[in-house]
């Protein structure tokens, strides 16, 4: 074969179908390849040392590379430390045209006034994380622990009747002091939720729980608070170990008073509560034992499974049916006053002082799901008082409502009974040993203030009411800010005396006497005094507040005014 004939371009059916092109160079000799090979200059990577290869038509420029594929990361435990997380090198903030104000924040002040100041800035504004507590681990605790142990905490602190601006605050401080900076919880009645961000451009990690079960423990309630205490403090090194370890000897642990003494408080309190109505010895141990057996009754129904509106309902039936039998046999006692005192025991003043404190911060869904509660809560009450009256009635019972407006000439001893109903009150809401003597005297205070202005000084009842409430709140706000904890078991209790139980019975008694107005004017004097309390005691937390240094350049900011739009 010549030259000639040897540079003369074979055709298509002179070559093999498995024969590499002219392009495609292959190592070794001239083996036969697959036709899914990749060509050389479509490789990845291209091969060293490579003298003048022969590549394909489709092969990419010199000057220009295929952009490599990204390496994929090891999938590992939802709990490991994602990749963009690192407590030592936070991603760089971005800062806006205008600037980001001063906003300076001294930790001598409690960490739930940091975190409400915090909390109600812009996200851009927020200052950096002041505390990141440390593991063994110097990059930082996983993100999704930390929003689990954030959630258990909100959990214990919303079932044991927290307002849902310190829960929000609480669980703010557990997630920064973990240096979690861009977070958002948010608090309804019965869910939780929390969401991260670790910055601009990366996915947010959001997380939920859901509160099924509430109770009221607020020793439980102050153990949480001295946690998150020792999260946001600077001196106090606690690892994520060491908070979720802490957390479960709070939830493990029992209650300070066993269910005899809690009985007893009951009975307690509604026997202080009848001498403040006018009782005397007889009506103090008849109101007693009326809720005590309304409260065995209670606890009968719940460990059957029956609702809280069926337990109020059984509750509210014996103190009622002692004043009732009591006036059937004509004894001379003042059966209003027992059935008053049984109706002390069951007000849910707690749950009414949250709802409204949560509506006036600007926590609607969650208040008006606690006041509806309470709604819920007082008409089981007056069902089972409504019942025993009119079957008392239509018995014959004689029953006067004025009989219980007298009220004791010795102050002393209105002093005492209201100081010794706060103090039942502290044990039935299941309150530190140590806390029950400040509010014992609080309760005191409240009363003083009352009988004064009403009794003495003759201004109506609703204003008293507020006042009394108002400085209850103050002086609990003030001792909760020098024990760094909770403010409710310092003005919870505290409130008993103020409860609008005579109110509640006058207009049940005149409904149950077919006097349906003046029935319904008392029932609306007992919503006026029950909305008075809750707001004279949120109005003193707010006084304290404004009055004490806050920690900041600038006021904690409340929403604006919407002007009717």
């Amino acid at each position: 074969m010549t030259d000639a004939e040897d540079r003369k371009p074979k055709s298509d059916e002179a070559r093999s179908a498995f024969s590499p092109p002219g392009g495609a160079a292959v190592d070794g000799d001239m083996s036969t390849t697959s036709e899914f090979a990749i060509p050389e200059g479509l490789a990845f990577h291209r091969t060293a040392g490579a003298e003048a290869e022969t590549t394909s038509e489709f092969a990419l420029p010199e000057g220009m590379d295929v952009p490599q594929a990204p390496s994929v990361e090891p999938e590992g435990s939802a709990f490991t430390t994602p990749s963009t997380y690192s407590a030592k090198q936070a991603p760089t903030a971005f800062t806006p045209p205008s600037g980001i104000p001063v906003v300076s924040l001294t930790k001598d002040v409690p960490w739930q006034d940091r975190m409400r100041t915090m909390l109600r800035m812009p996200v851009a504004e927020r200052p950096a994380p002041e505390t990141i507590q440390r593991g063994s681990d110097d990059s930082g605790p996983a993100v999704p622990r930390v929003l689990d142990l954030t959630l258990r905490i909100g959990e214990l602190l919303l079932a044991g009747g927290e307002g849902a601006e310190d829960v929000e605050a609480a669980m703010f401080a557990v997630c920064r002091s973990y240096g979690l900076d861009r977070c958002e919880p948010n608090v309804t009645f019965t869910l939780l939720a929390i969401s991260y961000q670790p910055s601009l451009v990366d996915d947010p990690v959001t997380a939920s729980r859901t509160v099924r079960r509430r109770g009221t423990d607020y020793t439980r309630l102050a153990a949480v608070y001295q946690l998150v205490d020792d999260l946001s403090d600077d001196e106090t090194a606690v690892s994520l170990e060491e908070a979720y370890r802490r957390l479960a000897e709070i939830r493990r642990n029992r209650h300070p008073y066993p269910g005899w003494a809690l009985t007893g408080a009951s009975g307690l309190l509604a026997g202080a509560a009848s001498v403040l109505v006018g009782g005397d010895l007889l009506v103090f141990v008849a109101a007693a034992l009326g809720a005590m057996l309304g409260d065995r009754l209670a606890w009968l129904c719940a460990g059957r499974g029956l609702p809280e509106f069926y337990q109020f309902t059984v509750a509210a039936m014996p103190p009622a049916a002692i004043g009732v039998t009591l006036t059937l046999v004509h004894v001379d006692v003042n059966a209003s006053a027992v059935i008053t005192g049984g109706l002390f025991a069951l007000l849910p003043g707690r749950a009414l002082v949250a709802g409204v404190q949560d509506g006036l911060t600007g926590f609607y869904i969650t208040a008006s799901a606690r006041l509806l509660e309470v709604l819920y809560f007082f008409v089981g009450i007056v069902a089972g008082v409504l019942l025993v009256l009119y079957f008392g009635v239509q018995l014959g019972a004689r029953l006067n409502p004025d009989a219980a407006l007298g009220v004791s000439d010795e102050p002393v001893l209105l002093i005492g009974a209201s100081m010794l109903l706060s103090l039942a009150f502290a044990v039935l809401l299941q309150q530190e040993r140590s806390t029950v003597m400040w509010v014992t005297l609080n309760g005191g205070v409240a009363w003083i203030v009352y009988g004064a202005m009403h009794y003495a000084g003759e201004i109506s009842p609703v204003a008293s009411t507020a006042a009394a409430a108002g400085l209850v709140g103050l002086f609990g706000q003030l001792l909760s800010r020098y024990q760094f904890a909770s403010a409710l078991p310092y003005t919870t209790a505290a409130i008993g005396p103020l409860l609008p139980g005579s109110a509640t019975y006058f207009g049940l008694l005149a409904i149950a006497q077919n006097e349906i107005d003046e029935g319904l004017v008392s029932l609306s004097k007992a919503v006026a005094l029950a909305m008075a309390i809750a707001i004279g005691v949120n109005l003193g937390s707010e006084i304290s507040r404004m009055f004490l240094r806050i920690g900041s350049a600038e006021k904690r900011r409340a929403a604006k005014r919407t002007r009717g739009f």
